[in-house]
């Protein structure tokens, strides 16, 4: 059987949550392939891992992009740190580039001065995705409420677009070790 190669890089955008993972497929800027969440219970991060690697049996990405949770500024649980760092293990056992992003670099995806917040990205990315993701924006949240799952998400389309190279952004990803 013959695979077509993708004429641009595949990338596999990662969101790891308290409740799963939220992942994007991206090929070029304009081409979003899929996108969604995995929810899981039970073992999260075995469940997680396993939804994770299915992704990249199924999807060949030449890259992952996952959120950077060893920089100063991340907020992240113990929990999510392992399982980034078992999909970080994941890809690099099948010759995957891995690209680490922290979330100040994350938050330039959109803008060059980094202020947009979580629901301007997500409002950004449906416009730009109308088809795809315009009827997944969650409505802007109230200072009471907790954050709509499916901004993980939105969250995993900002790491593939990260993982492109797309927009104007300058600074480096941190590559895995």
């Amino acid at each position: 059987m013959t695979h077509l190669k993708p004429k641009n890089a595949r990338v596999l955008g990662i969101a790891p949550t308290t409740r799963g993972v939220g992942f994007a497929v991206m090929e070029g800027k304009d081409n979003l392939v899929d996108w969604g969440l995995k929810t899981v219970k039970g073992d999260k991060n075995a469940r997680s891992l396993s939804h994770v690697g299915n992704l990249i049996s199924h999807y060949d990405p030449a890259v992952v992009a996952l959120e950077d949770c060893q920089s100063e500024e991340s907020r992240r649980s113990s929990r999510i740190r392992v399982l980034i760092q078992e999909i970080v293990s994941l890809a690099e056992d099948q010759n995957i580039k891995v690209m680490l992003f922290s979330r100040g670099q994350l938050s330039l995806a959109i803008t060059p001065d980094g202020k947009w917040t979580k629901q301007a990205q997500a409002e950004y990315l449906a416009a730009r995705f109308p088809e795809e993701l315009g009827f997944q924006l969650p409505p802007k949240r109230k200072p009471w409420m907790t954050v709509d799952h499916r901004m993980d998400m939105f969250d995993a389309v900002v790491l593939a677009r990260r993982g492109l190279g797309d927009v104007g952004y300058t600074g480096k990803p941190r590559k895995a070790k």
